[in-house]
């Protein structure tokens, strides 16, 4: 962990000034660096990605500890991609959501969610609920802090890590999901909890309910303040 001040200065979503500490980071396009404990590698087409350890329905995490530091802001991004058929919110009580949940604290108070869709192209119940013409409600205790995207052009998923497209960059939101990365700040995402200040750890939680899906990690940064 250390203080960075310049790169957060130029993450125009992250606000102005400086004083950012980060607590977590992740490239595996980094031949050196390594999955997170407890995570499973991929590898496909040079991409390099951490998911759940097996193909069972349930979730990964890790841990972040702020070290005594307290903040009252969290910004980051994440960068990860599609496997198999995912279900974004269609998920049941198995996982709450099939992607990415950031959260903090033992209670795990919800930070930022980073759904995956199963495909671009359709407005299913197992799509992103920001597909033009989805009903699908997004819960209240995640309200609009989440990004969702789908690495699947196609109406019907395959059992492929889809390394085209990567997701919740912004970009490649092709069909039905353009209005996916049309969303303040995307990649980054934002918490401002003003005088409420913390020293809760950060943790990261890649989850699906499925054993045929799975959205692995490949680059992650989180800076507190």
């Amino acid at each position: 962990m250390y203080c960075d001040m310049k790169e957060l200065e130029l993450a125009q979503p992250c606000g102005s000034g400086v004083g950012w500490t980060r607590l977590a980071y992740l490239d595996m396009s980094d031949a050196t660096q390594n999955c997170p404990s407890g995570f499973r590698l991929y590898q496909s087409g040079g991409v390099r990605a951490c998911g759940k350890p097996s193909r069972g329905s349930g979730c990964v995490s890790v841990q972040f500890p702020s070290n005594g530091i307290s903040y009252s802001q969290i910004c980051g991004r994440v960068t990860g991609y599609l496997f198999g058929s995912i279900d974004a919110l269609n998920t049941g009580s198995v996982t709450g959501v099939d992607g990415v949940t950031i959260s903090r604290g033992p209670s795990q108070q919800h930070v930022w969610t980073l759904m995956a869709g199963n495909s671009e192209s359709t407005a299913s119940s197992n799509s992103c609920p920001c597909n033009t013409g989805s009903t699908v409600s997004v819960p209240a205790s995640i309200g609009n802090n989440y990004f969702c995207e789908s690495g699947n052009p196609n109406s019907s998923p395959s059992q492929i890590l889809y390394t085209s497209d990567p997701l919740w960059d912004g970009q490649g939101c092709g069909s039905l999901e353009s209005p996916c990365c049309n969303v303040p700040g995307i990649p980054w995402f934002h918490r401002d909890y003003g005088s409420n200040t913390t020293t809760d750890y950060i943790e990261l939680r890649v989850c699906a309910d499925y054993s045929d899906e799975d959205s692995p990690v490949s680059y992650y940064e989180i800076y507190v303040k």
